[in-house]
């Protein structure tokens, strides 16, 4: 297979300055010396792009990313090495990037079709097309500056994809769009990638990532950790951030009135062994340790998982499944057992809250308290997806 993009033993720098000369006599004083840090954002990172895959990287912030991104487009110079690009390259990289705010849209269409390499004739036929992909006919001759920032990434997407590139460079900045453009982006990029497209994609969904990609590379610390399918990239990547993890140290958010507290989050396996991994088909229960410090009556408690996209997989509470809790007092613990654990695999955070009766005000809301791990269990599905439904199969031939 040819390749799109090559690059060979590239590292990038930056000076991080712990000051900088402001005026002319601070220059002459510190006779243009100034104390700076060395940074290197990319270290001898070697890949290959193949022409019409679907190439992803991930990492955590600051791991090189979005520096490769812009090496990759010629925004930024490689210190060492080098990047050979077969064929034309089109970026989203940044919000509103080659947007100027005084002008409309209608003119940034034009202006920022040009940098990309398009004629005037070209945007001419294809002007149509990018407004009513970006959903702005209303907005497109009011100034850019006005525009909210999914409206600006909503334009630049729609200019870059409709440049028709051989290669697009796609950043996190497709996150800011609304839910129904996220759909659009989602059709598109499978039109292009079906279409025999190169495209490389930066983002932390990783399940998106699993499923859009045919290859995952993984940075960090801007060197190269792990190259190959999404699938195994992925899971050694989430499988590091689990030995690296601490359960519940630090984590989530936290609001309440304060009368009683969710003081513990348990998750236990099948044997009733605390536990941050299940498998796919295991029984589960989630564990609430409670301590109130006054009688509650018809207090309601629930539970929410998360997928790592942010993706609201379920919500149950007690309210709901009809379990009514007279009332609590002092310190208890109530359980939530899922049975056959339905979760296909992946990374899930898992919230917890104590409410009063009409669940209008609560006691104790935690946020992405804990974070488990879902193994491939039974049923074994692993070409994506967040929940099995357990269907089952059958063939009727004909004839």
């Amino acid at each position: 297979m040819s390749t799109a993009v090559s690059i060979e033993g590239v590292s990038k720098r930056f000076r991080l300055y712990a000051e900088r000369n402001q005026t002319l006599k601070a220059t002459v004083v510190n006779r243009r010396r100034v104390a700076y840090e060395e940074l290197w954002a990319l270290r001898d990172v070697n890949l290959e792009i193949p022409v019409g895959s679907t190439f992803g990287l991930v990492g955590e912030n600051g791991s090189g990313k979005s520096t490769l991104l812009k090496c990759i487009s010629r925004i930024l110079t490689p210190d060492e090495g080098r990047i050979s690009v077969r064929g034309d390259v089109a970026a989203l990289l940044e919000l509103g990037a080659g947007f100027h705010p005084e002008l409309s849209g209608r003119e940034n269409v034009y202006l920022n079709g040009s940098i990309l390499g398009l004629s005037g004739r070209a945007l001419d036929k294809r002007f149509d097309d990018i407004v009513e992909f970006a959903g702005l006919e209303r907005f497109i001759d009011a100034p850019v500056k006005n525009y909210s920032s999914g409206m600006y990434v909503r334009l630049g997407f729609s200019v870059a994809i409709n440049v028709d590139p051989a290669i697009l460079l796609i950043d996190e900045v497709l996150a800011v769009g609304d839910e129904a453009f996220q759909r659009r982006c989602n059709e598109k990029i499978a039109e292009l990638k079906a279409s025999g497209r190169t495209i490389v994609v930066v983002s932390h969904a990783l399940g998106v990532m699993r499923d859009l990609c045919d290859q995952i590379a993984w940075l960090e610390n801007g060197r190269l950790q792990n190259v190959g399918t999404a699938a195994s990239v992925v899971d050694g990547y989430l499988g590091q951030a689990h030995v690296d993890r601490v359960e519940e140290k630090g984590a989530g958010t936290r609001w309440g009135s304060g009368e009683a507290r969710i003081e513990h989050i348990e998750i236990l396996d099948d044997s009733g062994k605390p536990t941050t991994s299940a498998r796919t088909g295991q029984d589960l229960v989630v564990r609430l340790h409670y301590n109130s410090t006054r009688r509650i009556t018809q207090p309601v408690f629930g539970v929410a998982i998360f997928a790592l996209t942010g993706a609201h997989v379920t919500g149950p509470n007690t309210k709901d499944a009809g379990f009514d809790i007279p009332a609590i007092e002092g310190k208890g613990h109530l359980d939530l057992a899922f049975r056959d654990l339905p979760l296909l695999q992946g990374t899930y955070d898992l919230s917890a809250s104590l409410y009063d009766s009409a669940v209008l005000s609560p006691y104790d809301f935690r946020h992405l308290a804990v974070r488990f791990d879902v193994e491939p269990g039974a049923p074994a599905e692993l070409h994506g997806g967040v929940v099995s439904l357990r269907g089952g199969w059958s063939l009727t031939p004909y004839g």
